[in-house]
């Protein structure tokens, strides 16, 4: 699905140079963007006006004096991509993934390769540790082949352990993979999985931030662990320690609001105390089966008309409960103190008003103090 004609080349050339030049995060490219309308209209723009860019301070100001050579870095990556049939996806491009839009801190350009459409109707995540025990295999293979009749991409980091196996399984299984790399999209790491990484690109992708010929930075593979959680509708930890990029992954999506969950383990296992601890905090649900995460996300059962939620009748409410109800109805999940700070309503009454909406059946409490509508 090699593309890099939208935008045309021209304005591809100019968003390059600026998404990927030193010192400019997707945070600041984006503030730019809003700003000056594009990225090259930022180069056009007198000195003074780009001052006044929120984000842009003295040093970025110098950016505009290596123009050319930003080009230049551009164009080079340009005829790379193409010649090696990857494709360009910046935040413009229609084919650009939606969830990934709804990130603040999402990136603002993609180098993939596959014939996968990455708007996937239905997408699930699944991370656990590099050192996966015959337990966490075994469990990942069930995992996959029970979400079979709800047809979701698998999303995971084509790492050793869990990864690996759930991009293998989902192969297996007929069911589409992406594998976010933490290297350039030119380097396979780890280069044993090469033959797995060809192979989802039938019916899946490989997608990296990170364009071809650039080097590869061990800090690259926990911050590709928020384009993960980013692109999965429900995340899955199989297995973890204490510590580890799993966790990452999970303590990510839970940020974003993601569905969170977790297969509990043996106590004495240590690749289980991951999974055990985010049960334990609250930030991730225990995982029993594909029903869970269907019941979650409001999948319809398999064969079924999907159910489209009835629009919330809020005539008879207090106007309290209409504040409440319609900042619930606006976003998928909301915290408390987040609750308290839009409805400028007291957390004591607060919480007392949740209660009574619970017990109605309307409004459901989430791990971390969160809530969601049910209706």
């Amino acid at each position: 699905m090699a593309s890099t004609n939208k935008p045309e080349n021209d304005d591809l050339q100019y968003f390059l140079a600026l998404a990927l030049a030193p010192k400019i995060g997707p945070a600041v490219f984006k503030a730019i963007l809003a700003y000056a309308g594009s990225p090259k209209r930022f180069f056009e723009l007198p000195k003074g006006k780009v001052s006044k860019t929120p984000s842009v301070g003295p040093k970025l100001l110098e950016l505009r004096n290596q123009e050319q050579k930003l080009l230049a870095k551009a164009e080079s990556i340009i005829e790379q991509s193409t010649k090696q049939g990857f494709s360009i996806l910046t935040s413009l491009h229609p084919d650009f993934p939606q969830r990934l839009k709804l990130q603040e801190d999402g990136p603002v350009v993609l180098f993939s390769k596959g014939k996968a459409n990455l708007n996937f109707e239905r997408t699930v995540g699944i991370v656990g540790t590099r050192s996966a025990t015959s337990y966490g295999k075994d469990v990942t293979k069930r995992i996959v082949e029970q979400l079979l009749p709800y047809q979701p991409a698998i999303i995971s980091g084509l790492a050793y352990g869990i990864d690996i196996e759930a991009h293998r399984v989902a192969l297996n299984f007929g069911l589409p993979t992406v594998a976010v790399l933490g290297s350039p999209i030119d380097h396979i790491y780890p280069g044993i999985h090469r033959s797995t990484a060809e192979a989802l690109q039938e019916t899946g992708a490989l997608m990296s931030e990170y364009p071809p010929g650039s080097k590869m930075v061990p800090g690259n593979f926990p911050a590709r662990n928020r384009i993960i959680a980013g692109l999965s509708d429900a995340l899955i930890v199989v297995e973890a320690a204490k510590k580890g990029g799993a966790l990452i992954t999970a303590e990510i999506a839970y940020s974003y609001n993601k569905e969170v969950f977790a297969v509990p383990g043996n106590l004495q296992s240590q690749y289980s105390e991951g999974c055990n601890h985010l049960i334990q905090k609250m930030k991730a649900n225990i995982f029993t089966g594909p029903y869970d995460i269907a019941q979650a996300l409001f999948w319809p059962e398999p064969g079924e008309k999907k159910q489209e939620k009835p629009n919330l009748d809020l005539s008879n409410r207090s106007p309290e409960e209409k504040m409440i109800l319609s900042l619930l109805q606006e976003l998928k999940e909301v915290d408390i103190d987040k609750l308290s700070l839009e409805t400028e309503i007291g957390l004591g009454n607060l919480a007392s008003i949740l209660l009574s909406l619970e017990f109605e059946g309307i409004v459901k409490s989430l791990p971390g103090k969160k809530y969601k509508l049910l209706h």
